[in-house]
């Protein structure tokens, strides 16, 4: 799926490197941001559409298995009043509709795969919006002060004959900023090895919730 792709794409973007390569950073990454908020609205239509398609696969098989039912009663009372004919006929009927009810459980599961990759596609570019943001002024600002120095360093180089201290600052400088840049993104990974410790940790609270109420309900020893 296109959308996915680009949403994708927009995920992996690594924000410091775009604002090193781009001519205005700060243009650049307001822009970056607008893509992502409309992909974030793309991507949320198609969630709310997936999941229509899914009830509705839902419904139409529970129709196909509620007929299967009435149509086993009916092949029933037909054996009660003696009639084989009517009864071979209805049961026909009833596993015709119990073939049509099975038909859907690979759509339904296809569905609900599309469903949990578009959740979280969804998930993940709101994540990526919210990061963003938070790093869209930090990182404009480093490039500012990245500029600033820079600027200030070849002046001092032209106006003296120090060439050598100046290139020294310079070099200085840069590996400053790089430094700067590698915690920049050992904080963004941080955050994101964090958020995924606590996701796992609420499913497997989850889990264990869910298999204590079993349990509860079987009256089976916790």
């Amino acid at each position: 799926m296109a959308l996915l792709e680009r949403v994708s794409t927009l995920i992996r973007a690594n924000l410091n490197d775009l604002v090193e390569r781009a001519e205005n950073p700060e243009k650049m990454l307001k822009q970056v941001i607008l893509d992502m908020q409309n992909q974030f609205i793309q991507v949320k239509t198609q969630v709310a559409i997936a999941i229509a398609d899914l009830h509705l696969l839902e419904k139409k098989q529970k129709e196909n298995q509620d007929k299967e039912k009435e149509w086993m009663r009916k092949a029933e009372l037909a054996v009660e009043k003696k009639d084989d004919a009517l009864a071979r006929a209805a049961l026909e009927r009833s596993m015709s509709f119990k073939q049509m009810a099975v038909s859907f459980d690979e759509q339904i599961a296809d569905q609900k795969t599309q469903v949990e990759l578009l959740r979280d596609a969804l998930n993940k570019l709101d994540q990526k919006i919210m990061e963003a943001e938070s790093k869209a002024e930090l990182l404009i600002a480093q490039h500012r002060r990245s500029k600033a120095v820079g600027r200030a360093s070849d002046a001092s180089a032209k106006a003296g004959d120090k060439n050598a201290v100046a290139a020294f600052d310079r070099m200085k400088n840069k590996v400053q900023r790089e430094s700067a840049i590698s915690q920049a993104k050992a904080e963004i990974g941080g955050e994101d090895d964090l958020d995924r410790k606590f996701a796992k940790m609420e499913k497997e609270e989850q889990v264990e919730r869910l298999l204590l109420e079993i349990k509860q309900r079987k009256s089976l020893p916790a």
